[in-house]
């Protein structure tokens, strides 16, 4: 993650595993190489996240090396060849079981933000 804008969220910002989260939600419609990955959240996240290729493809590799992602290689739509992702079942039980906890702890950090309001 970068702070290139005021108010955007750098990578020692993010709490532990919400690269993960972004990156197994992101393929878990359709397959996407990695500038597809990154570029789909910054555009999901209107701009607040930035993820750099230095922080994207080590969390490519380790999600594949824990069997939440797989990959093939294909064809970008400019005619590059480029390793495509997608997320495995274990990665889609991964995602829900981490989403409710994000949930739940996103709910309770707003709690005690709003001081219990």
């Amino acid at each position: 993650m970068t702070r290139s804008l005021r108010g955007r969220m750098s990578g020692s910002n993010l709490f532990t595993g919400t690269l993960d989260l972004l990156i197994l939600r992101t393929t878990e419609a359709t397959p996407l190489h990695g500038y597809a990955i990154g570029k789909a959240i910054r555009e999901l996240s209107e701009g607040v996240l930035s993820v750099e290729e230095g922080a994207l493809y080590p969390a490519l590799h380790r999600l594949e090396g824990k069997g939440l992602l797989e990959s093939e290689w294909g064809k970008t739509d400019t005619g590059r060849r480029a390793k495509f992702y997608r997320v495995t079942q274990l990665g889609r039980s991964h995602l829900e079981s981490e989403s409710a906890r994000w949930a739940e702890h996103s709910r309770a950090v707003a709690a005690v933000l709003s001081g219990g309001s």
